[in-house]
């Protein structure tokens, strides 16, 4: 097994072991917290979180990790672990099943794989650097969409675009065929199986961006900044992400305006 096939095995058996403990909390009355910006966490966040930490520090003790619940150490390494626990928290405390678990792994800065993982449907994407993407155990492919007019557009909630970028948001919508919100990482996913065409977002940080580039390039799709610069640690939390090179062209010089 090459170095990259280890490394993204261990990335599955994390989202492996994530699962069941999710879904242990998952509509089970779990008491709610708020960070303090205002975004809401909960044991379940935390707990699946130490488990994935856990799981590094066995197998690779000298890689960094980057974890929205428990911080960062070893960032300065040569690979970074970048952990969203419960992607769509929102959801998960309100019954719906679009929340995820997102998987990065930073080579360098630039992701090489990134896990979707999708505990209360049983679905999972693994994007790993040279391979094809998978959903379920089986390779996807985004499609082709030339015409931006005919996009279908994705965003979490259109009140993450603040200021110039809600105005930039504004014209990238008007141009596609319609603006879907609400689905959080499970938009990236169905834009690599081919049935969404583009999804912009701002407002991110690294745990919420950094799995879905592996993914949707995997899958013959671009996934950049607003810039059209390669994801991660350092990227400003605007993505667009889009399954056909022409369609992302056009959605940056969109938002660029």
């Amino acid at each position: 097994m090459s170095q990259l096939a280890a490394f993204a095995d261990l990335a599955e058996r994390m989202a492996d072991a994530v699962r069941p403990i999710a879904m242990g909390y998952f509509r089970g009355g779990l008491a709610i917290d708020t960070k303090a910006d205002t975004s809401p966490v909960t044991a379940a966040d935390r707990e699946c979180e130490s488990a994935m930490r856990r799981m590094i520090e066995d197998a690779y003790p000298d890689h960094g990790i980057y974890g929205e619940e428990h911080g960062s150490v070893r960032l300065e390494s040569e690979y970074v672990w970048v952990l969203d626990p419960i992607d769509g928290t929102k959801s998960f405390v309100t019954g719906r099943p679009t929340f995820g678990t997102l998987i990065a792994l930073l080579r360098h800065g630039e992701p090489v794989v990134g896990i979707i993982e999708m505990p209360a449907l049983g679905e999972r994407w693994v994007g790993v650097h040279g391979r094809a993407t998978t959903f379920n155990g089986k390779p996807v492919r985004a499609r082709a969409c030339p015409d931006p007019a005919g996009a279908w557009l994705y965003a979490t909630t259109p009140e993450m675009f603040v200021g110039a970028d809600a105005e930039a948001f504004r014209r990238l919508r008007l141009q596609s065929r319609a603006a879907i919100y609400g689905a959080d990482c499970y938009a990236y996913g169905l834009l690599a199986n081919g049935t969404v065409d583009l999804v912009c977002e701002a407002s991110m940080q690294p745990y919420d961006y950094c799995a879905v580039g592996p993914v949707i390039t995997g899958a013959g799709g671009i996934a950049t900044d607003w810039q059209g610069n390669t994801l991660g640690l350092e990227s400003d939390g605007r993505v667009l992400a889009a399954g056909d090179a022409k369609t992302h062209a056009a959605a940056l010089a969109a938002l660029a305006g």
